[in-house]
């Protein structure tokens, strides 16, 4: 960082944030109700859809992560903020993929050796719009009893609503071009939909050649050589991202190793003929609990996503149950190396418990490889 960016920063961070000073501003429900509040983030109104994270660490990985897209969060962990933003290489992207933020403490007072500005600071640059209002919990359980639903923080102007589900986001958070990383044998063709950049950290750690490709790219007709497909998470509704899902269709034809995170769950479900859905509310945070088929192994996962996986495709099981609601957390295939997870075993933030799936996978990959040897 630069001296002036850095007296810039400090400047931020002398600043005390004074929420009885600040603008005010509105989180208008779809239904009519409604949350004031006061202004830390970018003054500009947004629209989205409403949902709510009871993570209680990670905000700038959560923020960073592309399936927030054309969301604006609620944060049901009352502090936000106490721990600054770090420096990029720690974002699972290069951005904010909020649409808004709604929070009931803002901290912007930072103490964290990483910490290089304010939440404030980030927010503003990045022209999100942020909302600190005070009963968090009441709009938590307003949205658990009725369901996430469109919002928008507004100010002085008046703004339409706005379905983010609607639209492709897939599309919209994707790479545009292929980029390569790494050395080794094995060569991963990652699929990003939204990818978050510690799925690329897990792989390489292993060894791994990994090669990022847009969603809607031609796969079969490229020339790359590769020995696995991995289908990243992303933002949105899965039936839109129908590109991503032909490749997976043609993988699952020629039998290539398949792993899908997340989103990629639902993408390896609906291309082998499953279905998906829109959950109530989505499972958002770094305690949600997974239940490993035919065990009593109970993982606590971080998780991102408003669809799920409702019909398990012909030839596959199901892996693993959330065991709060009984949704589907992961498919695999009876007898191919096809598999996915709902849950994010890279983690970033949460727990790394699952982080073992990708040595499943790999070896998966392996034994594949001697067969064909």
């Amino acid at each position: 960082m630069n001296v002036q960016l850095k007296s810039e920063v400090q400047e931020s961070q002398d600043h005390v944030y004074d929420a009885l000073k600040a603008q005010k501003a509105t989180l208008l429900l779809e239904d009519g109700t409604s949350f004031e509040g006061a202004c830390f983030g970018y003054v500009g109104a947004c629209a989205g859809e409403v949902v709510f994270s009871t993570g209680m660490v990670g905000y700038p990985e959560a923020f960073t992560d592309a399936s927030y897209s054309g969301q604006i969060l609620v944060m049901t962990y009352p502090l936000i903020g106490n721990y600054g933003v770090p420096l990029s290489s720690y974002w699972e992207s290069q951005r904010i993929h909020l649409a808004g933020l709604v929070v009931s403490n803002y901290v912007d007072t930072p103490s964290h050796a990483q910490s290089e500005m304010t939440l404030a600071t980030w927010l503003k640059r990045q022209q999100v719009p942020a909302l600190e209002i005070k009963d968090t919990r009441a709009l938590t359980q307003h949205l658990r009893t009725y369901g996430t639903m469109l919002g928008k923080i507004v100010f002085d102007e008046e703004i339409p609503f706005r379905d983010p589900n609607k639209e492709n986001l897939v599309a919209k958070a994707s790479v545009r071009q292929v980029m390569h990383f790494g050395h080794g044998e094995k060569r991963v063709i990652l699929i990003d939909c939204g990818a978050k950049q510690n799925i690329v950290r897990c792989l390489l750690k292993r060894g791994v050649q990994v090669t990022v490709v847009p969603w809607n790219y031609d796969l079969f007709s490229s020339g790359l050589d590769f020995d696995a497909i991995v289908i990243s998470n992303g933002p949105g509704d899965p039936k839109m991202a129908t590109a991503t899902i032909n490749t997976v269709k043609q993988a699952l034809a020629y039998k290539v190793p398949t792993l899908g995170i997340c989103l990629g769950n639902q993408i390896l479900a609906l291309a082998a003929g499953g279905d998906t859905y829109k959950l109530k509310f989505g499972h958002r945070s770094q305690n949600q609990p997974c239940v490993m088929r035919d065990s009593k192994r109970c993982y606590i996962t971080t998780q991102n996503h408003g669809f799920a996986v409702g019909t398990v495709p012909p030839d596959f099981v199901p892996w693993f149950t959330n065991a709060n609601d009984g949704s589907n957390e992961g498919i695999m295939h009876v007898t191919q190396p096809f598999m996915s997870v709902q849950f994010h075993p890279e983690a970033n933030p949460g727990p790394q418990d699952t982080e073992w799936v990708f040595d499943y996978f790999l070896q998966r990959i392996a034994g594949t490889m001697e067969q064909v040897a």
